[in-house]
C-alpha cells in the first residue's frame, strides 16, 4: 500500500493506519510505502518503507527504488494499492504491471485532473466509496464502501435538548460550503455550531477569514465558533458532544467524517447527492438552500434523534466498515 503518512493521530490522514491494519488481518504481510510514519502504529506483519526526501524528484526516485525492491522479492506482492494520490499509481504501474502485479487506485474526491485520468488508464482497477464518488467515467471502478474503523466509535448517551449543538468537521475548503451552514444556523434561534478543522492552504486560510467575518456580520459570535484542527483520535469525543453533524460537501465525494459520525449514532444533515442512498430524506438538504437546511435543523430538534442514529450506525456496519473495505479490496485485486 502506498500512502502519504502513517500516523493515527493525523487530523487528515489518520484513518490510513486503520486501513493498513485491516488489510494486515487478512493478508500474510502488508508493506507500506509512505513519506513518513510513526513507530508502533501498525500490526507486527506490516513493514514501512519510507521514501521521504527534501525534493519532489528525490521522493519519486526513492519511491521507485523502494517499490522495485519489493517487486523483486519472492513471492511477489499480490497487488499494489495506491491510496488517494493518483501519482502513486502512475509511478507504480510501469514497474508492477509488466510483472503481472495489479495496481489498484483507491480514490474518492470530486476533483478530476489529467493526472487522475492517466492513473485510471494505467491502473488495473479503481476502488471508491460508491456511485458518484469517482469523478471520471470508467469501467474499472468498483464501489467498496468508505472503510470506517468502528473499534473506537461507540454510541454514547446524548442529552435530549431542543436547542441543538451542531458540528461541522473538516478542512475550511470552499468545497465544504460552510458559509451556507453558518447562514442556516443563524436563522434557527438557539442552535449552536462548532466548525472544527485545519486550514492548511492559502485558499483554506482565506476561507477561514471570510467565515470569521461572516459570523460577525450575522451577529452570531455567541453561537458559532471556528476552531482549529484536532487529532484523529479526538474525533470520537467531538462527535459525542454534538447533537448532529452538518456536512455541505460539494457533489462528487463523500467526507469520511459523515460515516464516522453515523457510526456513533449521530444524525447527519448533508447535501451531497452521493449520500442519497445512505441518508433518509429527513436528513437531506439542497447544497445552496439555506432555508432548507434551517428547516431540517428545526425538524431535527424535535425528531427521535436516537432512532435516526441507530439506523445510520447499522448502515455503516453493513456497508462501510474498515474490515469490509479491506475484504473487498482483496476481492477486486484477486478476481
Amino acid at each position: 500500500m502506498v500512502t502519504q503518512r502513517i500516523d493515527p493521530s493525523d487530523p487528515v490522514l489518520g484513518a490510513a493506519a486503520a486501513k493498513v491494519a485491516a488489510l494486515a488481518r487478512i493478508l500474510d504481510e502488508v508493506v507500506v510505502l509512505a513519506d513518513d510514519g510513526v513507530e508502533g502504529a501498525l500490526p507486527a506483519n506490516c513493514r514501512v518503507q519510507p521514501y521521504r526526501s527534501r525534493t519532489r524528484a528525490g521522493r519519486g526516485l526513492r519511491f521507485e527504488a523502494a517499490l522495485a525492491q519489493e517487486l523483486a522479492r519472492r513471492p511477489r506482492p499480490a497487488f499494489v494499492l495506491a491510496h488517494m494520490c493518483p501519482i502513486y499509481a502512475v509511478l507504480a504501474a510501469p514497474l508492477a504491471r509488466p510483472l503481472r502485479v495489479d495496481v489498484l487506485l483507491w480514490f474518492t474526491h470530486w476533483r478530476s485532473s489529467r493526472l487522475l485520468a492517466l492513473a485510471e488508464r494505467l491502473s488495473s482497477a479503481v476502488v471508491t466509496v460508491g456511485a458518484g464518488t469517482f469523478p471520471l467515467p470508467s469501467g474499472k471502478v468498483t464501489a467498496i464502501g468508505h472503510g470506517i474503523d468502528l473499534s473506537g466509535l461507540s454510541c454514547p448517551e446524548r442529552p435530549s435538548r431542543d436547542a441543538l449543538q451542531l458540528l461541522a468537521l473538516g478542512r475550511t475548503s470552499p468545497a465544504k460550503g460552510l458559509d451556507i451552514v453558518i447562514r442556516a444556523v443563524a436563522r434557527v434561534p438557539g442552535a449552536r455550531l462548532d466548525v472544527v478543522g485545519p486550514s492548511s492552504t492559502g485558499e483554506e486560510r482565506a476561507t477561514r477569514e471570510a467565515l470569521e467575518q461572516l459570523v460577525v456580520e450575522l451577529g452570531v459570535t455567541d453561537r458559532v465558533v471556528l476552531r482549529g484542527p484536532v487529532s484523529h483520535e479526538r474525533v470520537p469525543d467531538l462527535l459525542a458532544g454534538a447533537d448532529a453533524l452538518v456536512n455541505n460537501m460539494r457533489a462528487g465525494a463523500t467526507d469520511k467524517v459523515v460515516y464516522e459520525a453515523a457510526a456513533t449514532c449521530l444524525p447527519v444533515l448533508a447535501s451531497n447527492p452521493a449520500l442519497d442512498d445512505f441518508l433518509p430524506p429527513a436528513l437531506r438538504f439542497g447544497r445552496d438552500d439555506v432555508d432548507g437546511l434551517a428547516d431540517r435543523i428545526r425538524s431535527l430538534a424535535t425528531a427521535d434523534r436516537a432512532a435516526l442514529g441507530r439506523d445510520l450506525r447499522g448502515k455503516v456496519e453493513r456497508e462501510h466498515s474498515v474490515d469490509g473495505w479491506a475484504r473487498r479490496v482483496v476481492e477486486v485485486a484477486t478476481r
